[in-house]
């Protein structure tokens, strides 16, 4: 049965560019010494990943993508299918530390992948042998997935389906679904019945969902006004606000999650992702100070919502996702202050609400033609007219919360890569695994040069908050609506050991 791309789908392939490659990679370090013998060869791996690529639709399909983008394009089975062109090995120049493993991990995330074949590949790095934290004789996995075919929900689940609970090798999740029957690419007939069918339908679908969602566009264009400097009402400008280029950074630290719980005890209602906001606002601030940009105003962070809710199906590869912004308050010196502030905002600021217009555009575009909806993605997204609307992007995907085993080796770090834009060049990964939270910092060499500097910033910040101490204890200011409308806000819309 043929399958086509959604709208959010494809919009992660009409937005590529050279320097914004539009893949996300999960980053996870593995100790060989709980594998039977004590060590794990690249063919155990290979074979390993290859009993499991029937867990996931997206292991054996690939695109088929149509002639100047008439139409979204299509899954089809890969009839060329070759687990070994999907996977390399290499090792770490001495030292072997963190730094020279940062820097190797950060080359491979800015290399553009093979989009013929299924869109997915994994780089086995050894020689980790002089990281603090990190086990002697210890491997990389990185994990590549081009955006179009997961989010972070079902990028999480694609990687826990490929995973074991124990170093016997017993399945993490013990039934796979069963794998969709994609058949061949749609021949030319087919195609140009369906674009055509969809370019007819589109208008009528559109202005349908245009006249039911129009008071709550004109709501979202209000909060979302221009500035003359070119940035969203409410959004400074920054070092983060420019084209980015092909050389992308990398680094990243750890703190436990027993601590982000302490600290949440400090702010009535606090929430991980607020501590997590707060963290990052503190790093900022830290960060852009030292270097004189620290701007009056405070900076505003892209979240997402997973839209798929509690009983979504991971399982499903794709995207379903909105998101929302949020102040990350680095106006705010104090650590408590700067949390209880983002508490009090995140209350008010939930999915419902905040996400309204992210939602709306992903409904009215899954209504707009491939080839208008290619075209204007890609002016949208361009050096020259991307929209400044934010200075970051912070993810907070959660994970699993017991140990992982990949043919034998124990799973000690995880970390999360994602995709950069023009006019927002630092994201900030925060998945979580096994006790605890990652801080992965992604930016772009021309932005920050100093990355490494970045990271000792938020372990500053997120000490900051654990050194605290509460003056008293404050509830979340929770404002009746009729109170609340007239209330100004910046734009809504969310280790290293």
């Amino acid at each position: 049965m043929l399958k086509q791309l959604s709208a959010q789908d494809a919009q992660f392939l009409y937005t590529q560019t050279a320097n914004n490659l539009t893949h996300i990679m999960g980053v996870y370090i593995y100790d060989p010494s709980t594998a039977p013998g004590g060590f794990v060869r690249f063919k155990d791996i290979i074979r390993h990943v290859e009993g499991r690529v029937d867990t996931s639709p997206l292991f054996k399909r690939r695109l088929h993508r149509l002639p100047f983008d008439v139409d979204h394009p299509y899954w089809v089975e890969d009839e060329h299918f070759d687990i070994e062109a999907h996977m390399s090995h290499a090792r770490l120049p001495e030292p072997g530390d963190w730094r020279q493993f940062t820097i190797a991990v950060a080359r491979y995330f800015s290399k553009p992948m093979d989009m013929n074949r299924p869109l997915w590949d994994i780089y086995i790095i050894e020689g980790l042998d002089r990281i603090e934290g990190i086990p002697k004789g210890s491997f990389a996995m990185l994990h590549r997935v081009h955006h179009a075919a997961v989010d972070g929900a079902s990028g999480a689940h694609a990687f826990i389906a490929m995973s074991d609970i124990d170093a016997k090798g017993t399945p993490a999740i013990p039934e796979p679904p069963p794998l969709e029957n994609l058949g061949k690419a749609p021949s030319s007939a087919e195609v140009v019945t369906r674009a055509w069918s969809a370019s007819m339908q589109s208008p009528v679908k559109f202005m349908n969902a245009l006249l039911k969602m129009s008071p709550a566009l004109v709501s979202a264009a209000r909060k979302t006004m221009i500035t003359e400097g070119g940035m969203t009402a409410g959004v400074p400008e920054t070092r983060f606000n420019v084209p980015v280029g092909p050389h992308k950074m990398f680094d990243a630290t750890t703190v436990a999650l027993a601590d982000v719980a302490e600290i949440r005890k400090k702010v009535p209602g606090a929430t991980v992702n607020d501590v997590v906001i707060t963290t990052v606002g503190g790093a900022l601030r830290k960060y852009l100070a030292k270097h004189k940009e620290l701007p009056k105003e405070s900076l505003v962070a892209v979240a997402p919502i997973n839209l798929r809710g509690k009983g979504g199906k991971a399982a499903t590869p794709g995207n379903q996702v909105s998101a929302m912004s949020v102040p990350v308050r680095s106006d705010i010196a104090d650590p408590l202050e700067r949390l209880a502030a983002i508490r009090d905002y995140t209350v008010e600021a939930k999915e419902a609400k905040a996400g309204v217009s992210a939602r709306i555009m992903t409904d009215l575009s899954q209504h707009i033609p491939g080839a208008t909806m290619a075209a204007v993605a890609r002016i949208v997204t361009s050096e020259r007219f991307a929209v400044r609307g934010t200075n970051l992007f912070i993810s907070n995907v959660p994970g699993a919360q017991v140990p992982l085993y990949l043919a034998g080796a124990q799973l000690v770090q995880q970390h999360g890569m994602a995709p950069l834009a023009n006019n927002m060049g630092l994201f900030v990964a925060t998945p979580s695994y096994n006790g605890r939270i990652a801080f992965s910092i992604i930016s772009e060499r021309a932005v920050m040069p100093d990355i490494a500097f970045f990271r000792t910033c938020i372990e500053e910040s997120f000490a900051d908050l654990m050194a605290a101490v509460p003056k008293a204890a404050a509830k979340p200011k929770v404002k009746p609506k009729a109170a609340a409308k007239g209330k100004k806000r910046p734009p809504s819309s969310s280790p290293r050991t």
